[in-house]
């Protein structure tokens, strides 16, 4: 038996990258899988992969008509939810000095009012004791040039986590952050460019990026009963870049 025997997963974001990793590992312990993506085409193509146990949905998750199609179509269909993964968010450069409203209100709109509302959303259908987790970044325990709209957008999340699960606890509903490090991406390919690779790779101690699927296997572990005592945290998943 799987770990996620049974379960109903939600994963926002999860068309591509860590998330659509992470939905193959959960697909593959026994859960249900609701993705979402912007990208119908994408998302096609990662229903396609995952193969079984799997619904998409287009959306975006800092809209909120496109949230409420979303637990519309996990209400109609599954009727419950016992992990949440709110994992869709974006990034990119930009330098103190030449930050944009358009950048800042992109950055935060979908990376912290988008998780806000993806989590709210779905409470209603949520099982008492699942598991909520979401995406965060080392970017927001470093001091990165040119990233401090990213990083403070990302840091809101470790408050979301402190106040939710204080929120929830009557429904022993546990909180946490994962903070991925430098994971290879298709994503990171918009953002990074060689030079910009070759400088992360020289700062991680194993001197080389993350993968996608060591992601999906801390995202199970905080989906699973393996983490039933753990609430609140902010876990780094980046090879050690953070500690040094």
């Amino acid at each position: 038996m799987g770990k996620l025997e049974g379960k109903v997963a939600v994963i926002t974001g999860g068309s591509s990258g860590m998330a659509l990793a992470s939905a193959k590992r959960f697909v593959e312990e026994g859960a249900y899988v609701f993705i979402t993506g912007r990208r119908q085409e994408v998302l096609d193509e990662a229903v396609e992969q995952i193969g079984r146990n799997v619904t998409g949905v287009r959306g975006d998750a800092s809209n909120l008509d496109d949230l409420d199609r979303l637990f519309d179509t996990v209400k109609r269909q599954k009727g419950k939810i016992d992990v949440l993964y709110a994992s869709a968010g974006m990034g990119e450069f930009v330098p103190l000095g030449e930050i944009t409203e358009q950048h800042f209100d992109a950055a935060f709109g979908l990376n912290v009012r988008g998780t806000l509302f993806t989590v709210q959303k779905a409470l209603p259908l949520f099982n008492d004791g699942g598991s909520i987790f979401m995406t965060g970044s080392v970017a927001s325990m470093k001091g990165y040039s040119g990233f401090s709209v990213y990083a403070a957008s990302k840091a809101a999340l470790r408050a979301f986590a402190r106040g939710w699960l204080n929120e929830l606890k009557g429904r022993n509903i546990r909180v946490n952050v994962l903070h991925p490090g430098p994971i290879a991406t298709p994503t990171q390919d918009l953002v990074l460019d060689e030079e910009g690779k070759r400088f992360f790779e020289s700062q991680i101690p194993p001197g080389k990026m993350g993968r996608p699927e060591e992601i999906a296997t801390v995202a199970l572990f905080l989906a699973s009963d393996d983490s039933r005592f753990v609430n609140g945290v902010e876990l780094a998943v980046d090879g050690g870049l953070s500690a040094i």
